[in-house]
C-alpha cells in the first residue's frame, strides 16, 4: 500500500476505507484508522519526495491548513451519517473520480 500511496497520492482513504468497510468496521472507525495510515505513509513519502525535490512546501502548508479545518468538521459529521448513506456517498465519489481520471486527456 505504501508504494501505491507514494506513487499516486491516493493510498490512504482510497484504499484503506473500502477495505475496512469490507472487513466490517464502522464508517467512523474506518475513516479514523485511514487517517492514521495516511499519516504514517505520508511521512515516509514526504521524505522520499523531498530527496527528489518534488515538494512545494508553501502550497503544502496552505492546503494543510485548509485540511485541518475540514478534518475537524468532517470528523464530527461522519458520526451523524448512517452507514448505508456513508457507503453510497463514498462509492459515488470514487466512481466520479474514476470516470474523471478515465476521461482526462494526457
Amino acid at each position: 500500500m505504501g508504494t501505491l500511496a507514494s506513487f499516486t497520492g491516493l493510498g490512504g482513504g482510497f484504499l484503506v476505507v473500502p477495505l475496512l468497510l469490507f472487513m466490517g468496521y464502522s464508517a467512523a472507525k474506518s475513516v479514523g484508522t485511514s487517517f492514521l495510515t495516511i499519516f504514517i505513509i505520508s511521512i515516509s513519502a514526504l521524505l522520499a519526495h523531498n530527496k527528489l525535490a518534488n515538494v512545494d512546501y508553501r502550497l503544502g502548508v496552505l492546503l494543510g491548513i485548509g485540511g485541518i479545518i475540514g478534518a475537524q468538521i468532517g470528523s464530527r459529521l461522519v458520526e451523524h451519517v448512517p452507514e448505508a448513506v456513508f457507503n453510497k456517498i463514498f462509492a459515488l465519489i470514487l466512481v466520479f473520480l474514476a470516470i474523471r481520471m478515465f476521461l482526462a486527456k494526457g
